[in-house]
C-alpha cells in the first residue's frame, strides 16, 4: 500500500497534497500512486483552466454585455501621437490589430477603441478627418480608417521608399543576423508578398542571397536554397568560417582558397544565382601567399585544399603555368591590368546574366527643363494609365504601386534587373508582369512588363513593344502612329509633350535598360482641356506685345524735397549676361517697355535668374528708394488672408504675367527710372521691378478692380491671386467672374504658374485645403538647409523666416530664447550646445508643423492660457481642433511679478493677439490659476491689475479654471519639454461608463469634465501568478 500524507504546507516542488511512494516499495502500489498523482495534477489543471477561462470571458463580457473600452484598455495597448517616421506608424497599426483580436473586439469597436489610444498630433487629426468621413456621427469601419491612418502617417512614396531601400540592401559590414533583422523588417513593405507564396518564398532567397557578402555568398550561392531558414542558418556557418579562417591567417579579409572550376566563383567575382557577375568592391592590390595549413582545406569535410593549390602562389590553376611575381594578369596572362578588370574575364561567366540598366530620375523633381518626350494615355483593366512612349528605353516598366493596384500578376523573373541612376546607385528587381493586355486607342495589345518603383509615370512603353508593333514617333507633329494587323491606315495616337530627362544607353544585348519618369509642368497644360478657363484663351496669351491701357492708377515716385538726380556706373557683366542683356533690351523696346533716355538719373543693372532658368533684368533702384517718399498703403496680413478661407473645398492659383508691367509711369516720372547699360541708356514708360512703392501701388489697383468680391470668393496678395468656393457649382461661376474682370482690364496671366480646380493648393508660403492651412514644404526647405549661424546678423535672418511660421510652432519663443538673447548688445556670441540644440529643434518643428484648421466665426472659440517664468503660452481652438498657437518671452520687469498677475498677464496677451477672433463674440477662456477665476468678485485691485480690468470688460466670456495637468496644450507652450494629450468628456453615455470604473469625476458649471484619471490593473500579475502555478 502506497503511504499517503497530509499537512498544511506543500511538498517540495509539489502544487497538490499526493507525494510519490517511498523507494522500495511494492511495484504495483507505486504504479498506484503514479495514477493518483497524475489524476490529482490533471485535476489541478483543469481547474486552473476553468478560472482562466473564465478570466477571458470576464474581460470579453463583464456582464454578458458588449465589450467595453475600459476591459480593453487593462491590456495597455501602446499610443500614438504622430511621427514622421512611417515605419513608428506602421507598428502601431500591426500592434493595435493585435490587441483588438486578442481582446476578442468586435469589429464595430475597432475604430473607437483603437482611435482612443490616439493623442497629441494623431488625436487632432483624426478629429478632423472623422467629421469630413461621417459628419452624421455613423460608425467607421477599420478598414476606412486603416486607409485614411495610412495616408496620413505612411503614403505610397513611404512604401515605395521601404521598397527601394530594400532592393539596395546589402550586408557590407553587418553580421549575417543584423543584416536578416534588417532584411526581414523591410520585407513586410514589399508588394511581393502579396502575390503567390511559392513566388514570395523564392524571391524572398534570391534577394536574401544577393545582398550577401562575397565572402559568404560563395559557399552558399553553389547550394541554390531556396527555403529562407535554412539559407540563413548556412549564411551563420559561412560566417563563422570566414571568421575563424581570417583568426588563424592573421587578417579580417583573407579570401579563401577554393576550386575554380564551373561550380564556384572566381576570385575577384561575386558569384550570383545564374551567372558570374564582377565584384566592385574587392580589394585586389593585396596579394598574399597563404599558410599552407592543413586545417584551411578541410571545409565541410572535403581534402584539405592546399593538395590541390599551386605551392608557389597558393591558388588552383591546372593546366596553367603559375603568373605569381611576373607582373602579370591572373585570369589571361597579359600584361597591364588585374585580374579583376581583365577584358577577357567574360570567358568564364556561364548561366544567366544580371542585366544593368540605368535611372536618371524616380521623382519629377529631376525631370524639369530639359528635352523633351512623347506621353500618352493607355487603358489597363479599366483604368486610364499615364504612359510614356520612349525609344530611348529597351525594355518597358510598370510601376508598382500601378501594377499592385490592378491586381497584375507578379512573377520572378529569369535573371536580375539591375537599374542604375544618376548617383549611381544600383535598384535590383526581379519582378515581372507577364503577358499583360492593355489598350491603345482602341486596339488591343499584350506585352511583358517589368515592375519598378517610380513616381509621376504609370507605364513606360520601351523599344521593346514600339518594334514589336512598328510605332512611329513624330516628333515634329508631336504624334504616336502604329499600323495594327490587318488595318489599311494607320492609328494615331492621342498624345502631349512631357518634360523629362534624356538617357543615354548601350547598345549591348545585356544593357540599355532605364527608368524615366517626369511629371507635366504649367507649360504643358491644355487650355482648351480646363473647363471655364478654355473661354478665355485671351487672358493666357504666350507673351505681352502690347502697351498697357491708362488706368485709374499710375505709378509716381516722389522725392525727399531737397533731393537731386543720382548716377551710378553700371556693374561689370559676363560675356554670357551682356548677350541675355542685349536680347532683353531688345524685346523691351519691341513692346514699347523702355524707350532711349537723356534723363541726368541712371542706375545700374544686374540679371537674376529665376526658378525656371530664365534670367531677369533688374535695376538696382536702392539709392533711388532711399529718397523716395514711401507710399504707406497696406499689404494684407496672410493671416488675415487665411481666415477668409473657412470651409472652402474648390481653389485656383492665378499668377499674373509681368504684372508690374501693365502699370504705366507717370509721364513727368518717367526718367527717374532710367538705367545704364553698356548698350546704352534707358528709361522705363511701365512699373519695373525693385523700385520700392510698386507693392503697394500694385496692391491698390487689385484691391480696386476686385473690391467687390474681396473675402467673398477671392484674395489677393499684389500679383496673386485665388479664387476659392464651398462647392464646384458656386465655383464655377466665381472662376468666370474673376477671369471677365481680367479680360475687361486687359490684365494677363501666365498658364504655366495657375492652378485650377484644385482641391489642395500652395498660396503665400502655406498649403490650403479645406482640412485647414498647412506649412509649404518648400518654403521651409530654405530654413532646413540653413547652415549654423556665425554672427548676430544670422541669427536674427533666421528667426526672421522661421517667425512666418511661428503660429503653427508650439512654444516658439521658447525654442528661441538662447537664440534671441544672443542679439542683445551686451550679450557675447557664444554658440553653445544649447543654441545648437534650439536652433535644430526650430528647424524639425518647421518640418512637422500641423495642419491648422481654420476658424468658424458662427462657432464657439476656446482659449487655453499658462504662463511660466519663462515665457506666455495660449492655444485658440475651436471643437478640440487648433486654429492657432501663440507665444512669447517675459519681459525683464515681467520677472519680478506675482504668480497671479503672471497668469492675468498670459489672457491678456491671449486677449490681445486674437481680438480679430474673439471681440464681440461669446467665448472660454480656462487658466490652471484658481483664483483668477474671482478676479471679478475682488473689491481691492492693484493699479495694474484695475488697467487690465478695463480690458478685459470688453470682451464677452467665461473664465474657467482648469487643472494644470488638464492644461497640457498651453502649458507646454509656457513650460514644458514633452506634454500629454488632453481631454473632456461631454457625452453622458461616456461619462456613465468611467463612472463604473470608480474613477473621480465631479460635474461643475454643467460642463462634464474628467477631474482625475488613475487606472491600475492587476491583470499582469494574475495572469503571471497562474504561469507559474500552471509551471508547477
Amino acid at each position: 500500500m502506497s503511504t499517503r500524507r497530509r499537512g498544511r504546507g506543500r511538498g517540495r516542488g509539489r502544487t497538490g497534497t499526493v507525494t510519490p511512494a517511498p523507494i522500495g516499495t511494492d511495484p504495483v502500489d507505486f504504479m498506484a500512486a503514479l495514477g493518483n498523482m497524475a489524476a490529482a495534477m490533471q485535476t489541478t489543471a483543469e481547474a486552473l483552466g476553468n478560472q482562466i477561462n473564465q478570466g477571458n470571458h470576464g474581460n470579453n463580457n463583464d456582464e454578458g454585455g458588449p465589450m467595453t473600452l475600459a476591459t480593453f484598455l487593462k491590456v495597455h495597448p501602446l499610443t500614438f501621437r504622430g511621427t514622421s517616421n512611417p515605419t513608428d506608424a506602421d507598428n502601431w497599426i500591426q500592434a493595435m490589430e493585435r490587441a483588438l483580436q486578442a481582446q476578442q473586439v468586435p469589429e464595430e469597436q475597432w475604430v473607437e477603441f483603437g482611435t482612443y489610444q490616439l493623442q497629441g498630433e494623431a488625436q487632432y487629426w483624426w478629429q478632423g478627418t472623422r467629421r469630413i468621413l461621417h459628419p452624421d456621427g455613423a460608425t467607421i469601419p477599420w478598414e476606412v480608417f486603416r486607409t485614411e491612418f495610412y495616408k496620413k502617417y505612411f503614403p505610397n512614396s513611404a512604401r515605395n521608399a521601404k521598397e527601394l531601400e530594400l532592393m539596395q540592401l546589402k550586408q557590407g559590414q553587418m553580421t549575417v543576423a543584423e543584416y536578416t533583422s534588417k532584411f526581414e523588417e523591410l520585407c513586410r513593405f514589399s508588394r511581393i508578398c502579396q502575390g503567390a507564396p511559392e513566388d514570395f518564398a523564392e524571391w524572398k532567397c534570391i534577394k536574401y542571397e544577393g545582398g550577401l557578402r562575397s565572402d559568404i555568398l560563395s559557399f552558399v550561392a553553389p547550394m541554390e536554397i531556396r527555403v529562407f531558414s535554412e539559407l540563413v542558418n548556412k549564411s551563420r556557418v559561412a560566417e563563422d568560417c570566414v571568421r575563424k579562417a581570417a583568426a588563424e591567417k592573421g587578417s579580417l579579409r583573407v579570401p579563401f582558397q577554393r576550386p575554380s572550376g564551373r561550380n564556384f566563383a572566381l576570385r575577384g567575382r561575386n558569384f550570383k544565382r545564374g551567372g558570374f557577375v564582377p565584384q566592385q568592391t574587392q580589394d585586389q592590390g593585396n596579394y598574399r601567399r597563404p599558410n599552407t595549413n592543413a586545417s584551411q582545406g578541410k571545409r565541410f569535410g572535403k581534402q584539405p585544399q592546399q593538395d590541390l593549390n599551386c605551392q608557389k602562389c597558393g591558388r588552383y590553376h591546372p593546366g596553367v603555368p603559375c603568373r605569381f611575381g611576373l607582373g602579370v594578369c591572373y585570369s589571361c596572362g597579359q600584361p597591364g591590368h588585374m585580374a579583376t578588370n581583365c577584358p577577357e574575364k567574360k570567358k568564364y561567366e556561364t548561366g544567366r546574366v544580371q542585366q544593368p540598366g540605368r535611372v536618371y530620375t524616380t521623382s519629377t523633381v529631376g525631370a524639369e527643363g530639359s528635352e523633351t518626350l512623347i506621353r500618352g494615355n493607355c487603358e489597363m483593366a479599366g483604368k486610364i494609365l499615364n504612359a510614356l512612349f520612349d525609344s530611348g528605353a529597351s525594355h518597358s516598366f510598370i510601376a508598382f504601386e500601378k501594377a499592385n493596384e490592378l491586381g497584375l500578376k507578379m512573377v520572378v523573373l529569369g535573371y536580375d534587373l539591375k537599374v542604375y541612376n544618376a548617383t549611381h546607385e544600383v535598384m535590383v528587381t526581379r519582378i515581372g508582369c507577364p503577358q499583360v493586355p492593355f489598350r491603345v486607342q482602341q486596339c488591343e495589345f499584350v506585352h511583358d512588363l517589368i515592375c519598378l518603383p517610380m513616381t509621376g509615370l504609370d507605364l513606360i512603353l520601351g523599344l521593346d513593344w514600339l518594334s514589336k508593333n512598328h510605332v512611329l514617333l513624330d516628333c515634329s507633329e508631336k504624334s504616336v502612329q502604329f499600323m495594327p494587323e490587318g488595318s489599311e491606315a494607320p492609328v494615331v495616337v492621342n498624345s502631349y509633350y512631357l518634360n523629362s530627362m534624356i538617357v543615354n544607353c548601350s547598345g549591348t544585348e545585356c544593357q540599355g535598360i532605364m527608368l524615366l519618369t517626369a511629371g507635366v509642368s504649367g507649360d504643358d497644360q491644355s487650355l482648351e482641356q480646363i473647363p471655364v478657363v478654355c473661354e478665355f484663351p485671351d487672358v493666357f496669351p504666350d507673351d505681352i506685345n502690347e502697351f498697357p491701357p491708362n488706368r485709374e492708377v499710375e505709378f509716381a515716385i516722389e522725392l525727399v524735397p531737397g533731393s537731386g538726380p543720382i548716377s551710378i556706373t553700371p556693374y561689370r557683366m559676363s560675356p554670357l549676361e551682356m548677350a541675355e542683356l542685349k536680347a532683353q533690351l531688345e524685346d523691351l523696346l519691341g513692346k514699347h517697355f523702355i524707350r532711349p533716355s537723356v534723363s541726368p538719373w541712371g542706375a545700374p543693372v544686374l540679371l537674376v535668374k529665376k526658378k525656371d532658368g530664365s534670367m531677369r533684368l533688374c535695376v538696382d533702384y536702392r539709392q533711388l528708394n532711399k529718397i523716395t517718399v514711401k507710399n504707406k498703403y497696406p499689404l494684407p496680413r496672410i493671416d488675415d488672408l487665411m481666415d477668409q478661407l473657412q470651409g472652402a473645398g474648390v481653389f485656383s492659383k492665378i499668377d499674373l504675367r509681368s504684372g508690374y508691367h501693365q502699370i504705366r509711369v507717370r509721364d513727368g516720372d518717367i526718367p527717374k527710372t532710367a538705367f545704364k547699360t553698356r548698350y546704352g541708356h534707358y528709361e522705363y514708360t511701365v512699373m519695373s521691378f525693385g523700385l520700392t512703392n510698386a507693392p503697394a501701388v500694385f496692391m491698390d489697383y487689385m484691391n480696386r478692380i476686385f473690391r467687390p468680391y474681396l473675402d467673398k470668393f477671392v484674395i489677393v496678395f499684389i500679383d496673386d491671386i485665388l479664387v476659392y468656393s464651398k462647392t464646384e457649382e458656386e465655383y464655377t461661376d466665381h472662376l468666370r467672374t474673376v477671369l471677365q474682370i481680367l479680360r475687361d482690364r486687359k490684365l494677363y496671366a501666365k498658364l504655366s504658374k495657375c492652378e485650377f480646380w484644385k482641391s489642395e493648393v500652395k498660396f503665400l508660403g502655406h498649403v490650403v485645403s479645406k482640412q485647414g492651412i498647412a506649412v509649404d514644404p518648400a518654403k521651409v526647405e530654405a530654413v532646413m538647409n540653413w547652415e549654423r549661424p556665425t554672427s548676430v546678423t544670422e541669427i536674427r535672418s533666421f528667426l526672421g523666416l522661421a517667425g512666418y511660421y511661428r503660429r503653427f510652432i508650439k512654444k516658439f519663443s521658447q525654442l528661441a530664447l538662447l537664440l534671441t538673447k544672443l542679439t542683445r548688445k551686451d550679450t557675447p556670441f557664444i554658440w553653445t550646445p544649447e543654441c545648437e540644440g534650439s536652433f535644430q529643434e526650430l528647424k524639425h518643428r518647421l518640418t512637422t508643423a500641423p495642419v491648422l484648421v481654420l476658424p468658424e466665426p458662427s462657432e464657439p472659440f476656446e482659449v487655453y492660457c499658462d504662463a511660466s517664468l519663462k515665457g506666455l503660452g495660449c492655444v485658440l481652438m475651436q471643437h478640440q481642433n487648433v486654429v492657432a498657437y501663440a507665444s512669447r518671452q517675459l519681459r525683464p520687469h515681467e520677472m519680478n511679478y506675482p504668480t497671479h498677475d503672471l497668469e492675468l498677464a498670459a489672457v491678456v496677451f491671449a486677449l490681445k493677439i486674437w481680438r480679430h477672433y474673439l471681440y464681440g463674440v461669446k467665448f472660454l477662456v480656462f487658466s490652471d490659476h484658481k483664483s483668477l477665476k474671482y478676479l471679478f468678485e475682488q473689491k481691492e485691485l492693484n493699479m495694474r491689475q484695475r488697467r487690465w480690468m478695463k480690458l478685459l470688460k470688453d470682451y464677452d466670456f467665461e473664465l474657467n479654471y482648469h487643472p494644470g495637468k488638464a492644461n497640457v496644450v498651453a502649458d507646454a507652450l509656457s513650460r514644458k519639454s514633452l506634454y500629454a494629450a488632453w481631454m473632456m468628456l461631454r457625452e453622458e453615455e461616456l461619462l456613465k461608463a468611467f463612472q463604473g470604473l470608480n474613477l473621480g469625476v465631479r460635474e461643475e458649471s454643467g460642463i462634464l469634465c474628467l477631474s482625475q484619471l488613475q487606472i491600475s490593473s492587476d491583470f499582469k500579475s494574475e495572469l503571471l501568478k497562474a504561469h507559474r502555478i500552471r509551471s508547477l
